[in-house]
């Protein structure tokens, strides 16, 4: 869905207009769009990996940059004077929603915290133990997963 906002607006973001104009127009209408709802995701590394090239796809957009030209991503941020920051936006969002449930005295503070008594519990099942929200939120420094 961001991918289409940015293709419709194409004029927009590869005009003449000023380089950080045009940075703040992707990270104001096109991150919007494509992290909508991000501070209740858990993430896979494949999910990371997806996030990282997202963002690295709007530079190349926002440049005008082929991906014939062979240009390393490392010289595409060099060219719009930006890091990597879009897991870190996502880090900083599941801090501001965690902190915004936690202040609260409701049903999904108990649930983040792990204080409903549940129903029946089921042992023996195969696989590795699913990651929820809390584990993520908690670990949340340098990863996301």
């Amino acid at each position: 869905m961001a991918k289409a906002a940015l293709n419709k607006k194409r004029t927009l973001f590869t005009s003449t207009l000023n380089l950080e104009l045009r940075k703040k127009l992707v990270k104001c209408h096109i991150w919007n769009i494509a992290l909508h709802g991000a501070e209740t995701w858990t993430f896979r590394a494949v999910d990371q990996k997806h996030l990282e090239s997202f963002e690295m796809w709007c530079w190349w957009r926002t440049e005008k940059i082929s991906w014939t030209d062979h240009m390393r991503n490392e010289e595409v941020l060099r060219r719009v004077k930006e890091q990597r920051n879009i897991l870190h936006e996502i880090r900083k969002r599941k801090a501001n929603w965690i902190g915004h449930i936690l202040r609260r005295n409701c049903l999904l503070q108990r649930v983040i915290e792990g204080k409903i008594q549940g129903g029946i519990e089921v042992t023996g099942r195969q696989g590795r133990r699913h990651r929820n929200y809390w584990m993520t939120a908690k670990k949340g420094e340098d990863t996301l997963i």
